[in-house]
């Protein structure tokens, strides 16, 4: 008992003192390495699912083109080449007369009417008005103009705009000039082709296996986007 009363009075000696006793440290508690433990079949799960996929960047990129509108777009180039060869093989051989629809002594250099055969046999409801512009000069001019130059921008892929407007109602006129139709009411290949001409514009036929982006990049066009 009087070790305990002598512990007591040591202690309180010290306090009245001032004297402090020294800070203690702190536990340190061991924490264990669970990674280190887990099987390391678990350890490469997680890294996998930690590295960059390209999912996350992907996801912000333009989604690339189809197949599919590949494809149509290398289909709509080969129609508005084809029809190009159309309008233009048309002018070539009424102007030469090389023997397919028009002979050499009819050709238009030789002195022939591009336009008499054709509109001079109208007899639709409209032949009074072709028939009295057939085999004239300047309906020649417009005529043979119209099959040249829808014809090379066509083929070129330029100026789609003013190739579709002109070339639909150039046909749209060789429609009327032969209502009605042999084989049908109302409907025959000119109106065919007048649709496919305003299709091909607007889906921009020209840029594919054409000149149409050099040709809407020249200071001319962006100027004056009608040209297009």
């Amino acid at each position: 008992m009087s070790a305990m009363v002598d512990i007591a009075r040591n202690h309180n000696a010290a306090t009245a003192a001032g004297r402090t006793l020294p800070p203690t440290a702190p536990l340190a508690v061991a924490v264990p390495d669970m990674t280190a433990r887990r099987p390391a079949a678990g350890r490469h799960s997680e890294e996998a699912d930690a590295r960059p996929t390209g999912r996350e960047s992907s996801a912000a990129l333009p989604a690339a083109e189809s197949r599919s509108a590949v494809a149509a777009r290398y289909l709509l180039a080969g129609i508005r080449i084809a029809l190009g060869w159309v309008f233009l093989w048309a002018f070539l051989d009424k102007l030469f007369g090389w023997g397919f629809a028009t002979p050499s002594a009819r050709s238009w250099l030789n002195g022939g009417s591009p336009t008499a055969g054709f509109l001079g046999g109208s007899e639709g409801p409209f032949s009074g008005f072709f028939t009295a512009i057939a085999g004239n000069a300047v309906t020649n001019v417009l005529f043979m103009g119209a099959l040249l130059a829808v014809g090379t921008a066509l083929l070129l892929g330029i100026g789609m705009r003013l190739a579709a407007i002109g070339g639909a109602i150039l046909v749209v006129m060789m429609w009327a000039a032969v209502l009605p139709p042999s084989s049908n009411p109302f409907m025959d290949d000119h109106l065919i082709y007048a649709a496919i001409l305003i299709v091909l514009a607007l889906l921009g036929a020209g840029n594919t296996l054409g000149f149409g982006k050099a040709w809407s990049a020249t200071p001319l066009v962006r100027n004056a986007t009608w040209l297009k």
